[in-house]
C-alpha cells in the first residue's frame, strides 16, 4: 500500500465512542486500507451549528492503494452504514469522516478538496493530527494551537497510551 492518508473522525449522536471505533474497524477490514495510527480521542464543542451535543473527535493515519476518489467513496459508505444523515450543515451526526491529507497531493475536485480546506482553522482536527503527524508543525505555531484549543473547548477524552490504541481492532 503505497499511499498515506489522514482521516478525521467525529461523532456527537448516541454512543459516540462506539461509532468512532466501528468506523475505524470498517476501514481496517477493507483489504485496500490499513490503519497505521490513531490519535487520542478529544471531546470538543460543536462548531458552526452550536445547538447540539459535544463531539468526540480523533484522527487516524492509514496506508492504502486506493485513489483519493476511491477512498472518499469508502468513507462515505462507512458514514451511510453507520446511519449518517446529512440534514443540517455542521449539524449532529452519528459519524463524520473527512480526508485531511493524501500523500503530499493537492486535490481540487467537485466532491473532494485535499488538504482539507479548513483543517488549520479547527482545533478538533489539528490537535489530534499533530499528535500523530509532527511534520505539519511548520504550518502552525504552538500558540495558535493552544489558542484554538481554548477557544473551541478541546479536551482529551481518552488518552492514547501506546499499548492498546483503544482496542479498536478487536475481532
Amino acid at each position: 500500500m503505497n499511499n498515506i492518508a489522514y482521516i478525521a473522525l467525529g461523532s456527537n449522536i448516541g454512543e459516540r465512542y462506539t461509532y468512532l471505533t466501528e468506523a475505524i474497524q470498517f476501514l481496517n477490514k477493507n483489504q485496500h486500507i490499513q490503519v497505521d495510527d490513531v490519535s487520542s480521542v478529544y471531546e470538543t464543542d460543536p462548531v458552526g451549528y452550536t445547538d447540539q451535543n459535544y463531539f468526540l473527535n480523533l484522527v487516524i493515519k492509514i496506508s492504502t492503494n486506493l485513489s483519493p476518489q476511491e477512498l472518499l467513496k469508502v468513507t462515505q459508505k462507512v458514514e451511510n452504514d453507520l446511519g449518517r444523515k446529512r440534514e443540517i450543515r455542521w449539524g449532529p451526526r452519528t459519524i463524520d469522516l473527512d480526508i485531511l491529507l493524501y500523500n503530499q497531493e493537492n486535490i481540487e475536485a467537485e466532491n473532494l478538496i485535499v488538504p482539507h480546506p479548513r483543517m488549520f482553522e479547527r482545533a478538533f482536527v489539528i490537535v489530534p493530527l499533530l499528535e500523530i503527524n509532527q511534520d505539519i508543525k511548520q504550518n502552525i505555531s504552538r500558540s495558535q494551537v493552544e489558542e484554538m484549543k481554548r477557544r473551541e473547548g478541546v479536551t482529551v477524552w481518552k488518552q492514547k497510551n501506546g499499548e492498546d490504541a483503544f482496542v479498536l481492532f478487536e475481532s
